[in-house]
């Protein structure tokens, strides 16, 4: 994982911090979501708790948009480096030691153009990042590894089976 980001409050500014924890069942410590606020807090509770994109798509969607975007304009609390996000969707993760849930993707909303003042919607289509829920909490830093968990392992880390196993939200997204 590249960089980490939060705010406390809703469409407040960005901060990125070295490390932090994420906390099961809530998101990042110290961000909105986590909080209980958020400009989508009224979103499932598995669908609001962390978000994630990758910078080289960061890097895309600046040069498409003809825009300065940096990973912290995009509102994503996690930035990976070269990992495909949109194939966790419907999966278990880690990062570092905490146990993730891919929920959705996260396709880009016109708050976020409210927000950093650009177009940035057609070109973050599908470079949006994904939605994440936290099953197993742990301190996570700048530089930590983000790697698939099979199932199995997910069990043994006393993440939910059966019918108790989270369902993935299917984003329908433009052609």
């Amino acid at each position: 994982m590249h960089e980490i980001w939060r705010t406390p409050a809703a469409a407040g500014p960005m901060q990125r911090v070295p490390a932090a924890r994420l906390l099961a069942g809530r998101g990042l410590d110290g961000d909105r979501y986590a909080l209980g606020g958020g400009t989508w807090a009224q979103y499932p509770d598995l669908e609001k708790q962390l978000t994630l994109i990758d910078r080289e798509d960061v890097a895309a969607v600046a040069a498409e948009a003809g825009v300065p975007l940096t990973p912290g304009d995009t509102r994503r609390n996690l930035v990976t480096a070269g990992v495909e996000l949109p194939a966790l969707v419907g999966h278990w993760f880690a990062v570092g030691d905490a146990l993730l849930f891919g929920m959705k993707r996260c396709p880009p909303c016109a708050h976020l153009e409210r927000l950093t003042g650009a177009r940035l919607v057609k070109a973050m289509v599908r470079r949006g990042g994904i939605n994440a829920a936290v099953f197993g909490g742990a301190e996570i830093t700048e530089g930590a590894v983000v790697r698939p968990v099979s199932e199995e392992e997910a069990a043994r880390r006393g993440a939910p089976t059966g019918a108790g196993r989270p369902e993935p939200r299917i984003v329908p997204l433009p052609d």
